[in-house]
């Protein structure tokens, strides 16, 4: 191998890399300023007392906040009742975890990222040249595809991100022969998993990858990455399911434009929302979130003489923001408008809380709509993010 060429490669993409994140350099005290900022608004219960949270019926009692189970089985599920405004960011601590580190994983010192396939001239990088390069990305929300009302819809959460530009990094003089790149990672357990299959890897295009900014992570919250985060570096796709955000990345391949599937890609396909099971990676469309939302919590109060109920819940996903988010209580009831709403930012999220006043004891259906018109929201349509109450007081 010729040593000085890719001593060359390596600093020329270090230039590529920090010249691309020029416009970040304000720091993570500038990229706070995209948390969704809220109208003010009246506060109907300004003058009342809350008595508590109303439990979401049905739903798992899974313990939240704890990380459990090993490898591919592992699970962490976030608690996004304790979700507030000015608190949108979830600690490292708590962040969800749908697999954890291996025993087998080697040493982060002597990590290092091949890239190889289809290109004129392979390139590898060590982990210290990543870090170094390593700028702000900004807040961002990853959601598992498998996120379920069964587990209280504990696998979505947000950090504060750093990494590097996957545009910059693939602009380097590697001369690819393709446009579509599969990213895979270590994926080697010791122990056979009851609920999924080894194989951690997704094909893109580069142009998939560009219009999601997509990065590799080498910080969250501004701490280096832990291990079941995926350190010493993992792909995040903004935008796109957890599934396609690979931990612990240590080859980059150029594919050919008719590449197979990989197993990942199948294993997930129905819950990225594919027609069947593509054979080849070119027919899967982008794993991309639509325009999603639903209540966090619900919220019991004393005003005045009367029992009233606020619910709150988030919104995120989508391409664009909408104007319109509506809600229905009850499926003989018609949707009215939520009553404060504004969406700022489609990722992370944003906030939203509505007024409730029962007029029975019963349980009650709550599921959220988009008012805008031809705004994709697949999930919302199938009613994938229906939560139900009791209600035993009114």
């Amino acid at each position: 191998m010729n040593h000085n060429g890719t001593q060359k490669n390596r600093r020329h993409f270090l230039r590529l890399s920090m010249l691309g994140s020029g416009l970040l350099l304000g720091g993570f005290d500038s990229i706070r300023t995209l948390l969704p900022s809220q109208a003010p608004a009246p506060d109907p219960f300004q003058d009342g007392k809350q008595l508590g949270l109303i439990e979401f019926a049905g739903e798992s009692r899974t313990p939240t906040d704890l990380l459990f189970n090993e490898g591919l089985d592992a699970r962490l599920y976030s608690d996004l009742t304790t979700l507030r405004p000015k608190q949108a960011v979830t600690p490292v601590e708590k962040f969800y975890v749908r697999t954890r580190a291996s025993e087998q994983l080697p040493p982060a010192a002597s990590w290092a990222i091949k890239i190889a396939g289809l290109v004129e001239k392979p390139l590898t990088l060590p982990i210290d040249d990543l870090r170094k390069a390593a700028k702000p990305m900004g807040l961002h929300l990853m959601e598992c595809s498998g996120n379920a009302r069964s587990t209280r819809f504990g696998l979505l959460s947000v950090a504060d991100w750093a990494g590097v530009s996957v545009s910059d990094l693939l602009s380097a003089p590697l001369k690819p022969r393709t446009s579509r790149v599969m990213f895979s990672g270590f994926d080697s357990y010791p122990t056979r998993s009851i609920t999924s299959v080894p194989g951690a890897d997704w094909i893109f295009t580069l142009d998939q990858l560009k219009a999601a900014n997509a990065f590799l992570a080498t910080q969250m919250n501004g701490q280096p990455l832990t291990r079941d985060h995926g350190a010493p570096v993992r792909l995040v796709v903004p935008g796109w399911y957890g599934c396609t955000c690979i931990k612990w990345v240590n080859v980059i391949t150029f594919v050919a434009e008719d590449a197979v599937a990989p197993s990942q890609m199948q294993e997930f396909a129905s819950r990225t929302h594919q027609q069947g099971v593509p054979k080849l990676a070119k027919d899967y469309k982008p794993a991309s979130m639509d325009q999603a939302a639903m209540p966090i919590r619900v919220e019991k109060w004393q005003v005045g003489e009367k029992t009233k109920y606020r619910v709150i819940g988030i919104l995120w996903g989508g391409s664009k923001p909408i104007k319109s988010l509506q809600i229905r209580l009850n499926p003989e009831e018609d949707y009215v408008p939520v009553d404060s709403f504004t969406q700022t930012v489609n990722d992370p999220w944003n906030f939203w809380s509505h007024a409730w006043t029962p007029a029975a004891s019963g349980t009650y259906l709550i599921r959220l709509r988009v008012g805008d018109p031809g705004v994709p929201t697949k999930r919302l349509d199938l009613g994938y993010y229906v939560r139900s109450v009791e209600v035993t007081e009114v």
